[in-house]
Protein backbone atom coordinates (compact mmCIF):
# COMPACT_ATOMS: atom_id res chain seq x y z
CA UNK A 1 0.00 0.00 0.00
CA UNK A 2 0.86 3.45 -0.91
CA UNK A 3 -0.23 6.71 1.12
CA UNK A 4 0.27 10.20 -0.49
CA UNK A 5 0.40 12.17 2.48
CA UNK A 6 -2.99 13.06 3.96
CA UNK A 7 -6.75 11.10 5.48
CA UNK A 8 -7.82 7.50 5.73
CA UNK A 9 -10.48 6.80 3.13
CA UNK A 10 -12.30 7.79 6.67
CA UNK A 11 -9.76 10.23 8.47
CA UNK A 12 -6.93 11.16 8.13
CA UNK A 13 -4.86 10.73 4.79
CA UNK A 14 -5.85 12.36 1.38
CA UNK A 15 -4.09 9.36 -0.93
CA UNK A 16 -4.15 5.71 -0.59
CA UNK A 17 -3.23 3.31 -3.59
CA UNK A 18 -2.58 -0.20 -4.29
CA UNK A 19 -0.57 -1.90 -6.81
CA UNK A 20 -1.83 -5.38 -7.25
CA UNK A 21 1.05 -7.86 -8.58
CA UNK A 22 -0.39 -11.07 -9.60
CA UNK A 23 -0.35 -12.14 -13.62
CA UNK A 24 -2.31 -15.34 -13.26
CA UNK A 25 -5.36 -14.11 -14.79
CA UNK A 26 -6.77 -13.51 -17.97
CA UNK A 27 -10.41 -12.58 -18.17
CA UNK A 28 -9.79 -9.75 -15.41
CA UNK A 29 -6.33 -8.55 -14.41
CA UNK A 30 -5.99 -5.42 -11.63
CA UNK A 31 -2.77 -3.21 -11.87
CA UNK A 32 -3.70 -0.33 -9.52
CA UNK A 33 -6.36 1.14 -7.33
CA UNK A 34 -6.88 3.83 -4.78
CA UNK A 35 -9.23 6.46 -3.10
CA UNK A 36 -7.99 10.41 -2.89
CA UNK A 37 -8.87 13.70 -1.97
CA UNK A 38 -7.92 16.01 -4.71
CA UNK A 39 -6.37 19.60 -3.75
CA UNK A 40 -8.19 22.18 -5.84
CA UNK A 41 -6.71 22.71 -9.38
CA UNK A 42 -5.18 19.50 -8.79
CA UNK A 43 -3.79 18.29 -12.39
CA UNK A 44 -3.07 15.08 -14.16
CA UNK A 45 -2.14 15.04 -17.97
CA UNK A 46 -1.78 14.91 -21.15
CA UNK A 47 -1.26 11.27 -20.92
CA UNK A 48 -1.88 7.82 -22.33
CA UNK A 49 -2.80 4.76 -20.07
CA UNK A 50 -1.77 1.08 -20.71
CA UNK A 51 -5.39 -0.43 -19.19
CA UNK A 52 -8.37 0.80 -18.75
CA UNK A 53 -8.63 3.32 -15.19
CA UNK A 54 -12.09 4.26 -14.05
CA UNK A 55 -12.90 7.07 -11.49
CA UNK A 56 -15.97 7.47 -9.44
CA UNK A 57 -16.52 10.86 -7.78
CA UNK A 58 -17.87 10.61 -4.43
CA UNK A 59 -17.83 14.45 -3.78
CA UNK A 60 -16.88 17.71 -5.07
CA UNK A 61 -16.13 17.94 -9.30
CA UNK A 62 -13.82 18.98 -11.93
CA UNK A 63 -13.48 19.10 -16.00
CA UNK A 64 -12.12 15.44 -18.44
CA UNK A 65 -10.35 16.67 -21.30
CA UNK A 66 -10.97 13.69 -23.84
CA UNK A 67 -11.91 13.66 -27.16
CA UNK A 68 -11.41 17.34 -27.87
CA UNK A 69 -14.18 17.55 -25.55
CA UNK A 70 -14.72 18.97 -21.99
CA UNK A 71 -16.93 16.97 -19.50
CA UNK A 72 -18.06 18.02 -16.28
CA UNK A 73 -17.81 15.37 -13.71
CA UNK A 74 -19.70 15.81 -10.49
CA UNK A 75 -20.13 13.98 -7.61
CA UNK A 76 -22.28 10.51 -7.82
CA UNK A 77 -20.70 10.29 -11.63
CA UNK A 78 -17.79 8.50 -13.22
CA UNK A 79 -15.14 8.47 -15.76
CA UNK A 80 -13.33 6.09 -17.97
CA UNK A 81 -10.02 6.17 -19.50
CA UNK A 82 -9.35 3.55 -22.36
CA UNK A 83 -6.20 2.49 -22.97
CA UNK A 84 -4.24 4.62 -25.57
CA UNK A 85 -6.48 7.50 -25.13
CA UNK A 86 -4.35 11.07 -24.12
CA UNK A 87 -6.78 13.11 -21.73
CA UNK A 88 -6.63 15.68 -18.71
CA UNK A 89 -8.56 15.75 -15.64
CA UNK A 90 -8.21 18.38 -13.20
CA UNK A 91 -9.92 19.30 -10.18
CA UNK A 92 -12.48 22.20 -9.79
CA UNK A 93 -11.12 25.16 -7.92
CA UNK A 94 -13.83 25.47 -4.85
CA UNK A 95 -14.84 22.09 -4.75
CA UNK A 96 -12.11 19.96 -5.56
CA UNK A 97 -12.81 16.13 -6.49
CA UNK A 98 -12.87 13.03 -4.01
CA UNK A 99 -12.73 9.81 -5.97
CA UNK A 100 -11.63 6.93 -6.01
CA UNK A 101 -10.65 4.60 -9.08
CA UNK A 102 -9.27 1.04 -10.62
CA UNK A 103 -6.87 0.24 -13.25
CA UNK A 104 -7.93 -2.72 -14.61
CA UNK A 105 -7.58 -4.84 -18.09
CA UNK A 106 -8.83 -8.35 -19.73
CA UNK A 107 -10.61 -10.65 -21.49
CA UNK A 108 -14.15 -9.57 -19.70
CA UNK A 109 -13.22 -5.89 -19.38
CA UNK A 110 -14.10 -4.70 -22.57
CA UNK A 111 -17.55 -6.70 -22.74
CA UNK A 112 -18.71 -5.25 -19.31
CA UNK A 113 -17.75 -1.60 -20.65
CA UNK A 114 -19.42 -2.37 -23.90
CA UNK A 115 -22.43 -3.63 -21.44
CA UNK A 116 -22.02 -0.67 -18.87
CA UNK A 117 -22.57 1.47 -22.46
CA UNK A 118 -19.15 3.56 -21.80
CA UNK A 119 -15.97 3.78 -23.51
CA UNK A 120 -13.42 5.98 -24.80
CA UNK A 121 -15.90 7.69 -26.92
CA UNK A 122 -18.09 8.11 -24.66
CA UNK A 123 -16.41 8.50 -21.02
CA UNK A 124 -19.08 9.47 -18.69
CA UNK A 125 -20.85 7.11 -16.61
CA UNK A 126 -23.79 8.36 -14.78
CA UNK A 127 -25.46 6.05 -12.47
CA UNK A 128 -29.61 4.72 -13.21
CA UNK A 129 -29.84 5.97 -9.27
CA UNK A 130 -28.58 7.65 -6.61
CA UNK A 131 -28.28 3.95 -4.70
CA UNK A 132 -26.71 2.38 -7.30
CA UNK A 133 -24.26 4.79 -8.05
CA UNK A 134 -23.50 4.45 -3.87
CA UNK A 135 -23.36 0.42 -4.22
CA UNK A 136 -21.10 0.77 -6.90
CA UNK A 137 -18.94 3.22 -4.93
CA UNK A 138 -18.95 0.74 -1.85
CA UNK A 139 -17.63 -1.76 -3.65
CA UNK A 140 -14.73 0.44 -5.13
CA UNK A 141 -13.61 1.64 -1.60
CA UNK A 142 -14.32 -1.81 -0.30
CA UNK A 143 -11.31 -3.20 -2.90
CA UNK A 144 -8.95 -0.51 -1.81
CA UNK A 145 -9.72 -0.96 1.83
CA UNK A 146 -8.64 -4.76 1.34
CA UNK A 147 -5.66 -4.88 -0.43
CA UNK A 148 -3.84 -7.24 1.67
CA UNK A 149 -6.33 -10.22 1.08
CA UNK A 150 -5.50 -12.65 -1.65
CA UNK A 151 -4.56 -12.48 -5.24
CA UNK A 152 -7.91 -14.51 -6.01
CA UNK A 153 -10.00 -13.21 -3.20
CA UNK A 154 -8.82 -9.48 -4.85
CA UNK A 155 -9.84 -10.38 -8.25
CA UNK A 156 -13.30 -11.62 -7.24
CA UNK A 157 -13.64 -8.05 -5.73
CA UNK A 158 -12.84 -6.81 -9.14
CA UNK A 159 -15.22 -9.22 -10.91
CA UNK A 160 -18.02 -7.15 -8.10
CA UNK A 161 -17.21 -4.26 -9.31
CA UNK A 162 -17.70 -4.74 -13.21
CA UNK A 163 -20.82 -6.53 -12.21
CA UNK A 164 -22.14 -3.10 -10.05
CA UNK A 165 -20.56 -1.21 -12.39
CA UNK A 166 -23.07 -2.77 -15.62
CA UNK A 167 -25.97 -3.17 -13.34
CA UNK A 168 -25.97 0.52 -12.26
CA UNK A 169 -25.41 2.22 -15.40
CA UNK A 170 -27.58 4.53 -17.00
CA UNK A 171 -26.48 3.41 -20.00
CA UNK A 172 -26.84 -0.46 -18.95
CA UNK A 173 -27.13 -2.34 -22.53
CA UNK A 174 -29.06 -5.86 -22.38
CA UNK A 175 -25.83 -8.59 -22.90
CA UNK A 176 -25.93 -10.57 -26.00
CA UNK A 177 -25.29 -14.51 -25.79
CA UNK A 178 -21.93 -15.73 -24.97
CA UNK A 179 -19.47 -15.81 -28.15
CA UNK A 180 -16.83 -18.54 -29.48
CA UNK A 181 -14.58 -15.49 -29.58
CA UNK A 182 -14.28 -16.01 -25.74
CA UNK A 183 -13.04 -19.33 -26.46
CA UNK A 184 -10.74 -18.00 -29.34
CA UNK A 185 -9.89 -15.18 -26.93
CA UNK A 186 -8.51 -17.36 -24.43
CA UNK A 187 -6.45 -19.69 -26.50
CA UNK A 188 -4.96 -16.70 -28.46
CA UNK A 189 -3.65 -15.37 -24.30
CA UNK A 190 -2.70 -19.08 -23.62
CA UNK A 191 -0.64 -19.39 -26.45
CA UNK A 192 1.28 -16.13 -25.88
CA UNK A 193 1.73 -16.58 -22.41
CA UNK A 194 3.40 -19.53 -23.30
CA UNK A 195 5.69 -18.64 -26.26
CA UNK A 196 6.34 -15.15 -25.96
CA UNK A 197 9.93 -15.67 -25.14
CA UNK A 198 10.00 -17.33 -29.01
CA UNK A 199 9.83 -15.72 -31.99
CA UNK A 200 6.33 -16.09 -32.71
CA UNK A 201 4.01 -13.96 -34.91
CA UNK A 202 0.47 -13.35 -35.30
CA UNK A 203 0.13 -16.08 -37.98
CA UNK A 204 1.49 -18.85 -35.40
CA UNK A 205 -1.10 -17.34 -32.73
CA UNK A 206 -4.28 -17.36 -35.10
CA UNK A 207 -3.41 -20.66 -36.44
CA UNK A 208 -2.91 -22.03 -32.80
CA UNK A 209 -6.82 -20.96 -33.06
CA UNK A 210 -7.68 -22.56 -36.01
CA UNK A 211 -8.86 -18.98 -37.69
CA UNK A 212 -7.39 -17.30 -40.93
CA UNK A 213 -5.56 -13.97 -39.83
CA UNK A 214 -7.53 -11.45 -40.87
CA UNK A 215 -10.39 -12.60 -38.94
CA UNK A 216 -8.18 -13.39 -35.66
CA UNK A 217 -7.38 -10.03 -35.48
CA UNK A 218 -10.91 -8.51 -36.30
CA UNK A 219 -11.88 -10.84 -33.54
CA UNK A 220 -8.89 -9.74 -31.28
CA UNK A 221 -9.38 -6.46 -31.39
CA UNK A 222 -12.69 -6.38 -31.18
CA UNK A 223 -12.96 -8.73 -27.87
CA UNK A 224 -9.46 -7.03 -26.22
CA UNK A 225 -9.50 -3.85 -27.93
CA UNK A 226 -6.60 -3.36 -29.50
CA UNK A 227 -4.41 -5.51 -32.38
CA UNK A 228 -2.53 -8.91 -31.18
CA UNK A 229 0.90 -7.25 -32.75
CA UNK A 230 0.06 -4.33 -29.92
CA UNK A 231 -0.60 -6.81 -26.95
CA UNK A 232 1.81 -9.13 -28.48
CA UNK A 233 4.73 -6.41 -27.92
CA UNK A 234 3.11 -4.77 -24.61
CA UNK A 235 3.18 -7.93 -23.14
CA UNK A 236 6.69 -8.55 -23.93
CA UNK A 237 7.67 -5.21 -22.40
CA UNK A 238 5.55 -6.00 -19.56
CA UNK A 239 7.40 -9.01 -18.96
CA UNK A 240 10.63 -7.60 -19.05
CA UNK A 241 10.19 -4.98 -17.16
CA UNK A 242 9.06 -7.01 -14.31
CA UNK A 243 12.81 -8.80 -14.76
CA UNK A 244 13.91 -5.49 -14.88
CA UNK A 245 12.51 -4.55 -11.39
CA UNK A 246 12.29 -8.00 -9.57
CA UNK A 247 16.19 -9.34 -10.85
CA UNK A 248 19.65 -7.83 -11.39
CA UNK A 249 20.01 -10.14 -15.09
CA UNK A 250 21.46 -8.14 -17.65
CA UNK A 251 19.70 -6.04 -19.86
CA UNK A 252 21.02 -8.45 -22.92
CA UNK A 253 19.37 -11.57 -21.33
CA UNK A 254 16.31 -10.08 -20.60
CA UNK A 255 15.81 -9.12 -24.04
CA UNK A 256 16.50 -12.13 -25.21
CA UNK A 257 14.19 -13.60 -22.89
CA UNK A 258 11.47 -11.67 -24.26
CA UNK A 259 12.32 -12.45 -27.77
CA UNK A 260 14.12 -9.51 -28.35
CA UNK A 261 17.79 -10.80 -29.45
CA UNK A 262 18.88 -7.43 -30.89
CA UNK A 263 19.49 -5.09 -27.82
CA UNK A 264 18.96 -1.88 -29.80
CA UNK A 265 15.65 -3.10 -30.69
CA UNK A 266 14.32 -3.90 -27.11
CA UNK A 267 15.48 -0.33 -25.66
CA UNK A 268 13.57 0.99 -28.83
CA UNK A 269 10.30 -1.08 -27.94
CA UNK A 270 10.49 -0.50 -25.00
CA UNK A 271 10.87 3.51 -24.68
CA UNK A 272 8.01 3.09 -26.96
CA UNK A 273 5.76 1.56 -24.65
CA UNK A 274 6.96 3.34 -21.80
CA UNK A 275 8.44 6.79 -22.94
CA UNK A 276 11.43 5.59 -20.58
CA UNK A 277 14.24 4.05 -21.12
CA UNK A 278 15.03 0.30 -19.67
CA UNK A 279 18.19 2.07 -17.63
CA UNK A 280 16.05 4.68 -15.96
CA UNK A 281 13.27 2.54 -14.87
CA UNK A 282 14.45 1.36 -11.60
CA UNK A 283 15.43 4.32 -10.23
CA UNK A 284 12.54 6.07 -11.34
CA UNK A 285 10.23 3.64 -9.37
CA UNK A 286 12.44 4.25 -6.14
CA UNK A 287 12.31 8.16 -6.51
CA UNK A 288 9.53 9.21 -8.53
CA UNK A 289 6.96 11.29 -6.20
CA UNK A 290 3.15 10.64 -6.27
CA UNK A 291 3.58 7.81 -8.30
CA UNK A 292 -0.26 6.93 -8.94
CA UNK A 293 -0.32 9.83 -10.70
CA UNK A 294 2.93 9.78 -12.61
CA UNK A 295 3.89 7.83 -16.20
CA UNK A 296 5.02 4.81 -14.24
CA UNK A 297 0.99 4.33 -12.52
CA UNK A 298 0.42 3.34 -16.37
CA UNK A 299 3.71 0.62 -16.01
CA UNK A 300 2.79 -2.89 -16.84
CA UNK A 301 3.79 -4.53 -13.76
CA UNK A 302 1.69 -7.83 -15.24
CA UNK A 303 -0.27 -8.16 -17.55
CA UNK A 304 -3.31 -10.36 -18.55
Amino acid sequence: MQECTKRNVSTETKCRFHVFQDERFVDLNLYQYGWEQTEPLHSYGPYARNHYLFHYVISGKGLLLANEQEYTIEGGHGFLIAPGQVTTYRADEQEPWEYTWIEFDGLRAHEALNLAGISGQNPVYSPASTKAGQLLQEQMLFLVNHSQDSPMRQIGYGFLFLDQLVQSSASHQAQSPRRLRDFYMKEALSFIEQHYSEDISIEDISSFCGLNRSYFSKVFRDTMGESPQGFLLHYRMARAAQLLTESRLPISTISTMVSYPNQLHFSRAFKNVYGISHGTIVQSILHYKNWSHSPLYAFRFSDI
